[in-house]
């Protein structure tokens, strides 16, 4: 519990240093950035480092050694770490697995320049990418780093991905893609969610939802989300049955469980509260922000509607994951400075709250990433 707690309080405070929105202009001066959209780094003729650049670099890459090192350097922590190493054991064997052909062909490669029983490096190869795809969607997508980063460590995403190895690469490269959609590039889109599916099909969900939270939603399109909701309650047996054709292994077992997630209903909602709040000056005119809050709805949505699923979560995250950036981007709009100041801290210190009752069930079955171990000791 100790690192954990240490881990996020010295991330958070590297983070905190990053400014990631500014851009060279022509002459050769520093502008504040105003849209995330726009490329980072140079314009125009070369220009030298600047001090801020030199301090983002060393920062992010201090943060990246160091999730990275945790992540990679863990030993059977997670509660199905053991399944994995006997998954991978089978892969090597050409036995029948439930996971993805691209997981299988990663585990497959590593193994061949590694050895059959070397496990270890399988988990570093994915920890690195997991945790590069998450970094940089931060650094791409949010208009205020340091802030950002405390929500993405708060909320859990990273301790979560030491579990689930499969499903949170396949939702880092998700939140990375994300800003192809929303700069309408949809073949460099495609291309990363197909590459992602080949981890984790579960990600196929979001063309249809991201492409339709591009869309200022008319009568017609929010006629046809509450028809999708009714559809859920009233078939809810016809969509258990498709989902279990492809995930047959699902069906009641402990992930069948049909719990609703009260914590997750609350926030959704509190956080589409505030955002109605500051929704002229900081949505109604904003693709990216938008983009992000009709994601939040679609979570809500969810969680309230779908329950049934099995680990509906995993469908969930794949849209509230983004509150991380919708939150310091509305922060950053409000134009009343006490308001921003007071608003920012409730914030912070609700997510505070919710790190340490994350961490207070970290050591529980649906984790168990407490204690750590690691083989690097």
């Amino acid at each position: 519990m100790i690192l954990y707690v240490g881990l996020t309080i010295l991330t958070v405070l590297l983070a905190c240093a990053v400014n990631n929105r500014y851009e060279y202009s022509t002459e050769g001066k520093l502008d504040q950035k105003q849209s995330v959209l726009h490329c980072h780094g140079k314009i125009g003729r070369y220009m030298p480092r600047t001090r801020q650049q030199q301090m983002n670099m060393i920062c992010m890459l201090t943060i990246f050694t160091i999730l990275f090192l945790v992540s990679a350097g863990r030993y059977y922590v997670g509660n199905d770490y053991g399944e994995y190493v006997d998954s991978f054991a089978k892969i090597y064997l050409n036995r029948t697995v439930s996971s993805e052909m691209g997981f299988n062909g990663v585990v497959k490669f590593v193994q061949f320049l590694c050895g059959k029983d070397q496990f270890i490096p399988i988990f570093a190869v994915f920890s690195f990418g997991t945790v590069f795809f998450f970094m940089k969607a931060v650094y791409d997508q949010s208009d205020w780093f340091g802030y950002s980063f405390f929500l993405f460590m708060a909320s859990g995403f990273y301790l979560s991905s030491l579990n689930t190895v499969r499903y949170y690469f396949a939702l880092a490269i998700a939140m990375y893609a994300a800003k192809y959609m929303i700069q309408r590039d949809y073949a460099r889109f495609l291309f990363w969610i197909v590459i992602a599916a080949f981890f984790h099909k579960t990600v196929l969900i979001v063309i249809p939802v991201y492409w339709f939270a591009t869309r200022k939603w008319k009568k017609r399109e929010m006629a046809a989300v509450l028809a999708l909701c009714a559809s859920l309650v009233l078939f809810k047996d016809f969509y258990r049955k498709l989902i279990f054709m492809i995930y047959p292994y699902y069906e009641n077992t402990r992930f069948d469980t049909g719990n609703t997630s009260y914590i997750n209903i609350a926030k959704g909602l509190c956080i589409l509260v505030f955002a109605l709040l500051y929704y002229k000056a900081a949505i109604k005119d904003n693709r990216q922000n938008m983009f992000y809050f009709y994601l939040n709805i679609a979570s809500l949505l969810v969680y309230v509607f779908a329950s049934f699923i099995p680990e509906v979560s995993r469908i969930s995250f794949y849209f509230n994951a983004f509150q991380i950036f919708l939150i310091p981007n509305i922060i950053k709009r409000i134009e009343d400075q006490r308001q921003k100041r007071i608003f920012g801290i409730i914030i912070a210190l609700a997510y505070v709250a919710y790190f340490a009752i994350f961490i207070h069930r970290a050591g529980g079955v649906e984790l168990r990433i407490i204690p750590y171990a690691t083989w690097i000791l």
